[in-house]
């Protein structure tokens, strides 16, 4: 099943009103690399849900905080990199789990009941006299 946030389904006119641009300024960003909508086999832009949210993101930018758009770029790029960690930190945790919980799995197979002996030599018989 496709992940519904990353399925293309809107066409660029669609995708600009949906939010609030035109559709020039939303061809302008994808030249900068800033959106990257697929493309049909026809070459019809198409836009996910992730894609407008994107958008959005970028009309907060640049109207809200006055970013220009090298400004934006630089943003969305440390955006983009801390997502990709945040995937990476949680690939690498659930793998330590995994381990952590084979490890333990391993310890309870191997697990030996331990008692302490206290003197492992034979006892020794004493010899006393009785005068």
């Amino acid at each position: 099943m496709t992940d519904e946030r990353t399925h293309p389904r809107y066409m660029i006119s669609v995708a600009a009103d949906l939010v609030g641009m035109h559709p020039q300024t939303l061809r302008i960003y994808e030249g900068r690399g800033l959106v990257r909508p697929r493309r049909t086999p026809g070459n019809t832009r198409l836009y996910s849900e992730g894609d407008l949210e994107r958008l959005r993101l970028i009309q907060t930018l640049t109207t809200e905080l006055g970013l220009n758009l090298a400004g934006v770029e630089t943003v969305l790029k440390l955006r983009d990199e801390v997502q990709r960690l945040r995937a990476r930190m949680e690939r690498l945790e659930r793998q330590m789990r995994e381990e952590v919980e084979r490890v333990h799995k391993q310890y309870r197979r191997d697990l030996v009941l331990y008692r302490e002996v206290h003197d492992l030599r034979p006892e020794r018989t004493r010899w006393t006299s009785r005068s």
